[in-house]
């Protein structure tokens, strides 16, 4: 019989304390999620090709926010190789953000990234993440 006092509809103490519990844990996990994507969007990754001679910067998206490249690595009759070192950098810095942004939201799921991870994009395809890094050349 149902006793019109638990939330549960007459599941019993045990049943309703595990619902409970489920609940305040996936609560803490969207805390954590939020708390990962603030870090994400503040966060700035470097990326380097040629020893230092090109950096790019880029935030927690993917999206270059700065570019140096070092007076060396300018020759005017070959800008080419530039060019290569500049999406070499870019490349590594867009590698850099995707695996900080696989752990940071592995660390605020508790290892359920992995089982998520086939979704798609650094945040396993969830909410307000990132789809994925745009592929460059």
């Amino acid at each position: 019989m149902s006793n019109p006092g638990e939330p549960f509809g007459g599941l019993g103490g045990d049943a309703a304390g595990g619902f409970g519990a489920l609940f305040e844990q996936a609560q803490k996990m969207q805390a954590a999620m939020v708390t990962a994507q603030r870090e994400l969007a503040e966060a700035r990754v470097e990326g380097s090709a040629s020893g230092g001679l090109v950096t790019a910067t880029v935030n927690g998206g993917g999206e270059l926010v700065d570019l140096k490249i070092s007076p060396q690595a300018v020759d005017p009759d070959d800008t080419e190789t530039l060019a290569d070192l500049v999406l070499a950098a870019v490349r590594d810095a867009t590698t850099n953000a995707h695996k900080l942004a696989e752990q940071k939201m592995a660390a605020a799921t508790g290892g359920l990234g992995d089982v998520l991870g086939g979704l798609g994009g650094p945040g396993g395809g969830l909410p307000g993440m990132p789809g994925g890094f745009p592929q460059l050349g």
